[in-house]
């Protein structure tokens, strides 16, 4: 996943599903799973979080300022990618 040009590196799909599963597994209430590329370590990582809201606080890819910048963020439970 996440293998095109405008991506900073490859993500193994099934370490993105295991994230999905660990997500839906949490006593917390998540609802949406991001993944976000974190600069300092070059790596991906998941966030979890329970409303859309707490998306925003996130910076784009390529725009972001900051250590870590949203590359994507997706519904736990439909596992659809939400805008």
């Amino acid at each position: 996943m996440f293998d095109g040009a405008g991506f900073p590196a490859r993500l193994d799909e099934e370490t993105f599903d295991t994230w999905f599963e660990l997500g839906r597994q949490s006593k917390i209430g998540h609802n949406y799973m991001l993944v976000v590329w974190d600069d300092y370590d070059s790596v991906y990582l998941p966030v979890y979080v329970e409303n859309k809201e707490m998306i925003s606080s996130y910076e784009m890819y390529g725009v972001a300022t900051s250590r870590e910048s949203l590359v994507a963020a997706y519904d736990l439970y439909s596992e659809s990618r939400v805008a």
